[in-house]
């Protein structure tokens, strides 16, 4: 059954794996991207993409608007959308941490927000926080990105505990370091730097962090709420 799914964050890496996979599942895919121009690959698979910056919640209110007249009421959400602006703590300004804050989880309080308008009504939803090992692990000069991603947590453990009776649930993923653009950008010593921590001594590919997703999504994974299922090839392991 095509059922309406958004991924926020959706025109590149893990976000556009994710919505292909979706997809080419057979369901109704919506993705947001702030800028740019999402890829052709999206048009192709007839996903339909939505310009929204997640720190407004006007831009959220017109996406979800958008894409409800499009698809229906969302019914599966994946909050992928996220930034980083590393530095040590010395260096890191007032901005440099609530600007990560403010769209890794206050973005993601919006747009799960938005859509348990419709879950609610439904008395179904499946909702998919995308966090980090860096959430759970830590990682020096990313004490903002790490205390995002970390929150999320605690943020998905309460409302899988609020919402459960309706039938709506709430996981989260944690990748490790997955191949894409933004790691790429990385030298040659400082990638072999970490896959040296790796157990597995490889990164992720993104397609493997889109099918963690897809299975919490699935019926499949109708008595799983209030997880965190780590897709870092063992980096994160105790944690």
């Amino acid at each position: 059954m095509s059922r309406s799914v958004l991924v926020t964050g959706g025109n590149r890496g893990i976000g556009l794996a994710i919505a292909r996979a979706f997809a080419q599942a057979g369901d109704k895919v919506a993705v947001t991207y702030r800028s740019g121009e999402p890829p052709e690959e999206l048009t192709a698979l007839g996903v339909l993409a939505v310009r929204c910056d997640i720190t407004d919640s006007e831009q959220v209110e017109q996406a979800y608007k958008e894409i409800e007249d499009a698809h229906g009421a969302v019914e599966v959400l994946v909050a992928n959308a996220g930034i980083t602006k590393d530095t040590l703590l010395m260096r890191m300004s007032e901005d440099d941490f609530t600007s990560v804050v403010d769209t890794n989880l206050t973005g993601t309080f919006r747009v799960v927000k938005r859509a348990n308008r419709g879950m609610l009504r439904a008395k179904k939803g499946r909702v998919v926080l995308i966090s980090s090992v860096v959430g759970l692990l830590g990682s020096a000069g990313q004490a903002n990105y790490a205390a995002s991603k970390a929150a999320l947590v605690g943020f998905a453990r309460s409302l899988a505990r609020e919402l459960g009776s309706r039938n709506i649930t709430f996981n989260v993923v944690a990748p490790g370091f997955v191949d894409t653009d933004m790691t790429k950008v990385l030298t040659d010593e400082q990638r072999a730097a970490i896959v040296a921590n790796v157990p597995l001594a490889r990164y992720a590919q993104p397609e493997e962090i889109a099918a963690a997703v897809s299975f919490l999504a699935s019926d499949d994974a109708a008595y799983i709420t209030g997880a965190v299922i780590p897709v870092d090839g063992g980096l994160g392991m105790g944690h």
